[in-house]
């Protein structure tokens, strides 16, 4: 039987409570918008790398300038919110049978939310549902998906509208610990105002069964009372729910060709970005696993390790070589045999220390970095001598994960960026070639820097990873054919770059000249190659280069028209001497013979016209500031892009001096790329493993080298060849699926996820 119409009064007094909950949530905004500055002000305080000190005060800085027009938007909209049938892009709608489709930035809008309005639910679940129950009983139904009372819809407009107000996304994640624990504050009060409304109003929820469940999508009930499987269970199904969006939105493709990237089916990502996402979805369901009330951890303000525990830890750290070492010699023994017993004594080691810990936080953070080696130890692509050394940061790992909670939702911090860059190096390597080398010294090394650094922070981690960097940058060229073939490539670069600097220049200064076309012709296609060449050789500044820059002068001065005696007298005088270096130039860039005589008559032809006066006149104040100007060039010119770069393997053999068969140079050829896996491209990681199809052979290769501009990028193979790849044709690999990497998903991601399983299935162990 049809429920009865709600009536009149009883639809005002749910407008009512609805208009209360909004106001409430705009008194609320400006508390929101200070603790979210105050937040930042204090990041910017902290130390850092530099590039993290500047990306902190561009945030903060942006935020100072876009804060205001954020909460007034934000203020606007949640009233805007209050109308009844109001048309929004937030929703995908059917229209004549067929969906609209969304754009990426909607799309990317709601996952945010969505993560964010799951931990919210967690807080003021209680309220939220007496809320939900009483205002269903007024209006005859649940409350709509969009109701500005559901934390989602409230989640959706405050990260709509801070993109709106110009403010990037990345920052949003920057604040959303601080930002998702106040609005969970401010809707906690709002729901009990609403609530005091209620009574005061004489409205009871429902008390049957039916009020307190709901079905599902595909017909399984949920109640709220449904909590007999433990808190620990509960947050984990919670977390896989909201996973779900997370999971299904990079799979999103294009089902016919034509189709726009700005679609809701095809999201334009490149795979470095899915795999961030998938990245932030994991990272949000360990922070929600840690913040349950069954465990209670305070990932904002960690509190200190407790005495035991905190002794126990001081202790391993000064044992560590005595503990270790007794573990059947496993520093020599780097058998695979050996990397189980290890991981056996490890696991012990936790259960040790989970007995030292006083608090359910405490035993829950040992439990989950227990199990994420657990997973580490078992990558059997990383070789047996490696993971040796990586079981012994279990406990210098743990240590900060205690000490930083943000080990646990940043996915940067850099104790996970330092063993996921060591372990991407080495994915490559067998045990016959990691054993004795340089990388496996480096990593021994700082994992011993790490064991005895005193401090539990993030700083010897930070120190350590950029020393690892640094080694990498050596480690990686240091071959002698490798070193060359980079010194060559990186003056490809130079000469390249410098030639097209130098040919705008040039074609600048001759606009408003009477210069005839064959003079043009021969600065901007051939002498701006030899100005370029000798710059990077000599140096932009060495005597050759400055008289090649005079030349350029000299030459369009001799070009123009002699119609006084003495201009001619100086021309003959000047010829011989203009003409040898004209020369000199040109045999700089291999041209002789034949074809050096057939451009040097070019040019006598045109100055024999100018003797004749059948040239333009150029006024010699054009000629002085031409010469003035190309003395110092370096100082005018900027960037340039190289995409026409003629790259191929006889002009790297040439400047090598070497045989270069094993050089494989894949330069550009036109593919059409997109914009985002060129970015994609130039942000590439050295060290990292891939596997790359080139002419129908496939090769493991080490992303080794890239030049100072990044558009040239060298790749090391295990058998000894090279492939120097230009910049978009690398894109292009990596968009066609021809370069792909080994491990896109990184160390301790996916050994976050596997820990996460487990509890999934066993989240018994998580406090046990």
């Amino acid at each position: 039987m049809p429920a009865p119409s709600p009536s009149l009064p009883q639809r005002r007094l749910a407008r009512q409570a609805r208009q209360k909950f909004v106001e409430g949530l705009c008194a609320g905004l400006l508390d929101v918008d200070k603790t979210i500055l105050d937040f930042l002000t204090q990041l910017m305080s902290q130390t850092g790398t530099q590039r993290e000190m500047q990306s902190r005060r561009d945030t903060w800085q942006l935020y100072q300038q876009q804060h205001r027009d954020w909460v007034a938007n934000l203020d606007s909209a949640l009233r805007e919110a209050l109308a009844p049938h109001i048309s929004t892009t937030r929703e995908t709608r059917a229209i004549g049978g067929h969906f609209e489709l969304l754009s990426d930035e909607v799309v990317e809008n709601k996952i945010a939310a969505s993560r964010m309005a799951l931990t919210i639910t967690e807080q003021v679940s209680h309220q939220l549902d007496t809320v939900r129950q009483r205002t269903q009983s007024l209006e005859g139904q649940d409350l709509d998906s969009n109701d500005i009372l559901r934390p989602e819809a409230v989640c959706l407009i405050v990260v709509e509208q801070w993109c709106k107000a110009g403010l990037p996304r990345t920052d949003l994640l920057t604040v959303v610990d601080p930002l998702q624990r106040d609005l969970a504050n401010l809707l906690q009060k709002q729901y009990q105002a609403v609530n005091v409304f209620y009574v005061e109003q004489g409205v009871t929820p429902q008390n049957d069964l039916r009020s307190r469940v709901r079905r599902t999508e595909g017909g399984t009930v949920a109640g709220s009372d449904a909590a007999a499987a433990g808190l620990a269970s509960q947050a984990l199904t919670q977390s896989r729910e909201a996973m779900a969006a997370t999971r299904a939105a990079p799979q999103r493709q294009p089902q016919q060709q034509g189709m726009g990237t700005g679609t809701a089916f095809a999201t334009g990502m490149t795979p470095l970005s899915r795999a961030r996402l998938r990245a932030q979805g994991v990272m949000g369901q360990l922070r929600r696993l840690l913040t349950q009330p069954a465990t209670g951890f305070d990932l904002v303000n960690a509190p200190p390790a407790s005495a035991a525990l905190a002794h126990a830890l001081t202790a391993h750290r000064v044992q560590a070589d005595t503990y270790y070492s007794g573990v059947a010699t496993l520093i020599e023994d780097y058998s695979p045999a050996a990397v189980v017993q290890l991981a056996g004594a490890v696991r012990e080691r936790s259960t040790e220390l989970k007995k030292k810990a006083s608090t359910a936080g405490e035993k829950a953070i040992i439990e989950v970095v227990a199990l994420m080696f657990q997973s580490i130890l078992a990558e059997d692509r990383i070789p047996p001598a490696v993971r040796v050394w990586f079981a012994r940061l279990q406990v210098p790992v743990l240590r900060v994960a205690l000490a930083e909670p943000e080990f646990f939702s940043n996915i940067a911090h850099p104790a996970r960026q330092l063993i996921d860059r060591m372990g991407a190096c080495v994915m490559g390597f067998d045990a016959t070639t990691i054993n004795g080398s340089a990388l496996e010294a480096e990593i021994r090394r700082v994992v011993q820097v790490i064991e005895q650094y005193p401090e539990t922070g993030r700083r010897v981690f930070q120190l350590v990873y950029d020393e690892f960097e640094k080694f990498l940058s050596k480690f990686l060229t240091q071959k002698q054919a490798t070193s060359r073939l980079v010194s060559v490539a990186q003056q490809v670069e130079q000469k390249e770059t410098l030639a097209i600097q130098y040919t705008i220049e040039l074609r600048t200064m001759l606009r408003d000249m009477p210069v005839r076309e064959e003079i043009r012709e021969f600065l901007f296609k051939t002498w701006a190659e030899v100005l370029a060449l000798s710059a990077v050789r000599e140096g932009p500044q060495h005597a050759d280069t400055v008289t090649f820059k005079r030349t350029a002068a000299d030459l369009v001065w001799a070009a123009s028209a002699k119609p006084n005696r003495s201009d001619r007298a100086k021309v003959i005088q000047s010829l011989p001497g203009l003409l040898q270096r004209l020369r000199q130039g040109l045999a700089l860039m291999g041209i002789n013979g034949v074809a050096q005589d057939a451009q040097i008559k070019v040019l006598t032809d045109t100055l024999a016209d100018a003797f004749l006066s059948k040239t333009a006149s150029i006024p010699q104040a054009h000629i002085d500031a031409m010469a003035k100007r190309l003395a110092n060039l370096e100082d005018f010119i900027g960037d340039a892009t190289l995409g026409d770069m003629p790259l191929n393997a006889d002009n790297i053999e040439m400047m090598l001096g070497i045989d270069a068969s094993s050089i494989h140079v894949i330069a550009d050829n036109g593919a059409p790329v997109d914009d985002a896996m060129v970015a994609w491209a130039q942000e590439l990681q050295r060290g990292t493993w891939f596997t790359l199809d080139h002419n129908g052979a496939s090769a493991q290769v080490q992303y080794a080298w890239q030049s100072q501009r990044k558009q040239l990028h060298l790749f090391a193979a295990t058998d000894g060849s090279s492939y120097l790849i230009q910049l978009r044709r690398l894109a292009a690999y990596l968009q066609s699926g021809l370069l792909v990497a080994q491990d896109e998903e990184g160390l301790t991601l996916r050994a976050t996820r596997d820990a996460l399983a487990k509890l999934d299935a066993n989240p018994e162990r998580l406090l046990g």
